[in-house]
């Protein structure tokens, strides 16, 4: 016996890629509702070998549905979410809305399942912004064995995570460079994005931080250990798909860099490519498509007592946002929802 799913944003980047994810992992779906705003009404989606068509979003009852995925803005959210969760149905959010909520677990699958037995406060979970959630998957297992005392991240992130529109941005602007006539001015970002790199994502705070490294900081402190000390420089870089990020971490107790090679290896959501040649290492364009955080460059840092350096690398779309939240639906449907 399976669930009844409604996914929400079902004609977007990531709503698409949840579909997929549910057919490619084979969910245990009874029922399947697919959700769009108004315009995009009627529009056809595929689920395995099925074509659906979108429903509206303002006029769809969730009652007697099991959970909702929601890949739309927190403007939407913040109207729809509450509908939902009143109805019984369990959101899981892609959006940030709730994510700072302490009513709210906020989940990796890989790095705390056992939280998500704290939706019922709201009947709501949380999915973690795209940079933090490959970023913890890494984090958790080394933590687990040294205890991390201080992370100081860059990311280097793809266009994919601000949506379409910037994907067709640097499309555009790309063919510019070489087409005369076909320059095409920056519109999603504040700067070229083309064969440049703009260390800006999401608004500046007071504090001369981005939100985008905001997230990472307060999210990793919510999802691993609130002890744990974040610094975090976020760049938007001229890639499609897939985040990459520099991490350095500093440890309590010595944690040797072969030791940690082995951790990764054995851990969950991990693939470890580290070889010390060329090409040795992943690079976000092989991992496209991939369901794996992929960690290279593993190596001791000698400027602090116990350090690590590693490369870590992911496909936003999928473990950054789709993966992830339907990894959150399997584990609410074998720890909390179970059927059959």
């Amino acid at each position: 016996m399976g669930y009844n799913v409604v996914v929400v944003g079902a004609t977007g980047n990531v709503g698409r890629e949840m579909l997929n994810i549910l057919a490619e992992r084979e969910f245990p779906v009874e029922k399947i509702a697919v959700l769009a705003s108004r315009k995009s009404l009627g529009t056809e989606v595929s689920f395995g070998d099925k074509t659906l068509k979108t429903e509206d979003l303002d006029t769809f009852d969730f009652s007697g549905w099991d959970m909702a995925l929601f890949a739309v803005g927190s403007d939407a959210t913040k109207k729809y979410a509450p509908i939902a969760a009143k109805a019984g149905c369990v959101v899981i959010d892609n959006s940030s809305l709730y994510r700072y909520d302490p009513d709210v677990p906020l989940i990796v699958p890989e790095v705390n399942a056992e939280a998500v037995d704290g939706y019922t406060k709201k009947n709501i979970i949380a999915n973690p912004n795209c940079s933090t959630a490959q970023m913890v998957v890494a984090l958790k297992p080394l933590h687990d064995r040294a205890k991390i005392k201080r992370v100081v991240v860059s990311t280097y992130q793809s266009v994919s995570g601000s949506g379409k529109e910037a994907i067709d941005e640097l499309w555009d602007q790309t063919k510019g460079m070489y087409v005369p006539g076909q320059e095409k001015a920056p519109n999603v970002y504040p700067k070229q994005i083309a064969f440049n790199v703009i260390p800006h994502i999401d608004v500046f705070m007071d504090s001369g931080d981005t939100k985008e490294e905001w997230k990472m900081i307060t999210e990793t402190k919510k999802i691993v250990d609130p002890s744990i000390k974040v610094t975090a420089t976020c760049v938007r870089v001229p890639v499609f798909v897939g985040h990459s990020e520099s991490i350095n971490i500093e440890f309590e107790d010595f944690l040797d860099e072969d030791e940690a090679r082995d951790i990764l290896r054995e851990a969950p959501g991990i693939m470890v490519i580290d070889k010390r040649e060329n090409g040795g290492y992943v690079t976000p364009i092989e991992c496209v498509g991939d369901y794996a955080t992929f960690i290279s460059r593993i190596r001791q840092d000698v400027t602090v007592e116990n350090g690590i350096n590693l490369w870590c690398v992911s496909d936003n779309l999928r473990k950054g946002a789709a993966l992830n939240a339907v990894q959150i639906a399997e584990v609410l449907g074998q720890r909390c929802l179970k059927k059959g």
